[in-house]
């Protein structure tokens, strides 16, 4: 383990960090839409309003909340693939789509949010950020933050000024010697941080996965250590075969990831991924064409693509809100390619609308600093983890706690890991 996690605070994250805005479970799905769209990881986090009782008892309507009072106000993490999965029900009992569908999308967001307060912590910018990644370890997807004014003091760091409270914790039992040689050299450069009320900021676990690439050389070798022999190969995934329904994706229970691979059965009895539904794929997608292809078609179907030619009239459906035109389903209408407007250049076959719907994967043999990159560069969730000799046969997956787990286990943990790895 890095001593980077235990010298540094939550706090050194924070900078330029803006203002939380809380997000309401009045608020219609309209509005979590386009609030999804601009936050990571496709999800956001839904809030209830302040009580009129808090409010009324003080003419200040910034009046200080506590603690464990706005914790009890978090419901819990609303994702794309939970407002799909919502219009989906919509897009297969109603008989007028075009209608039912609008009032959908004009519903509380209450109605869609899965409740579970555990998906948040709220944290002082002290708390040392090995204590942070332990709770994110423990399914934390959320830290929320007091913002602090300017301090005063000769270094900028967050762990520095906060690092006399929590190290006079620890030393409370060592020499007095030590406590008071750190308590002199805090004299000779005071600092200090004032928080500011009701002022707070929402760090993701790809903020804490931002600053751990940044640090690196700290966590030597473990950067170019491969994922098997760390141990972070995450073997419990879910899966639906690509003949079911695809809205029976919808309706397992997602794991860290929130994500269910596709599969196809080898002759060897292997999972075969050959996509994904997740929150992560989508995010920023057609909502109305979403919904129905949840619906309507099969997994695989839905990952893949459907042709939108003439071959297939009989797959037609209603998409918009704001006509009556009927289109065609295909995964462009959901924007899975990069390029939706451009020209098919693959010929004409399903594959030639894979595009952004392809599953992201690495190796088994692949490094720590691999994946991270991966995962920052497509700002995704998870990693899907394939064997070295074929590409597409499924071996488990790699997600943010996963990994968070792997650069804070002691090193003797590794050694065992690869001893196991050796003898498989």
């Amino acid at each position: 383990m890095a001593l980077a996690f235990v010298y540094h605070t939550v706090g050194d994250l924070t900078v330029g960090k803006p203002d939380l805005v809380e997000f309401h479970d009045t608020e219609t799905l309209k509005s979590a839409i386009q609030a999804i769209a601009d936050s990571p990881g496709g999800s956001i986090p839904i809030w209830k309003k302040r009580s009129l009782s808090l409010s009324s008892s003080s003419s200040d309507v910034n009046a200080h909340e506590d603690n464990e009072l706005r914790q009890q106000r978090f419901v819990g993490m609303l994702s794309s693939l939970d407002i799909a999965a919502f219009l989906a029900n919509t897009a297969t009992n109603s008989q007028d789509q075009s209608l039912d569908m609008d009032r959908k999308l004009n519903s509380p967001v209450s109605e869609a949010v899965v409740p579970n307060n555990s998906l948040l912590k709220i944290v002082d910018p002290s708390t040392r950020l090995i204590d942070a990644l332990e709770l994110m370890k423990q399914g934390v997807k959320r830290l929320l933050v007091h913002k602090c004014l300017v301090w005063k003091g000769s270094c900028k760091h967050f762990s520095v000024v906060y690092y006399s409270r929590w190290l006079k914790n620890i030393e409370s039992s060592n020499s007095k010697q030590t406590s008071m040689s750190f308590q002199a050299s805090s004299t000779s450069s005071p600092s200090r941080v004032t928080s500011i009320p009701n002022k707070f900021c929402c760090l993701s676990r790809e903020d804490v996965l931002r600053f751990i690439i940044g640090c690196l050389g700290a966590l030597a070798p473990l950067p170019l250590t491969s994922m098997a022999h760390l141990g972070a190969i995450n073997s419990h995934y879910n899966t639906v075969e690509s003949f079911k329904p695809a809205i029976e994706a919808a309706k397992a229970t997602p794991t860290d990831s929130i994500a269910v691979a596709v599969v196809e059965q080898t002759p060897e009895g292997k999972n075969k991924i050959i996509g994904e539904i997740s929150a992560h794929k989508l995010w920023k997608c057609d909502y109305i064409a979403a919904s129905w292809a949840l619906a309507n078609l099969s997994a695989g179907q839905f990952v893949m693509g459907v042709e939108d030619n003439d071959n297939d009239s009989d797959i037609e459906t209603e998409l918009s809100v704001d006509t009556k035109r009927p289109k065609r389903f295909s995964s462009r209408s959901i924007r899975f390619l990069s390029n939706p407007s451009g020209p098919g250049i693959f010929g004409q076959s399903r594959s030639m609308y894979r595009g952004r719907s392809a599953p992201l994967t690495c190796k088994v043999k692949s490094t720590l600093a691999a994946v991270m990159a991966q995962m920052l560069s497509h700002r995704a969730t998870h990693v899907w983890v394939t064997e070295d000799e074929r590409d597409d046969v499924l071996v488990g997956i790699v997600g943010y706690a996963d990994i968070l787990d792997a650069v804070t286990k002691p090193p003797t943990a590794f050694i065992r890991a690869t001893k196991s790895t050796e003898i498989m």
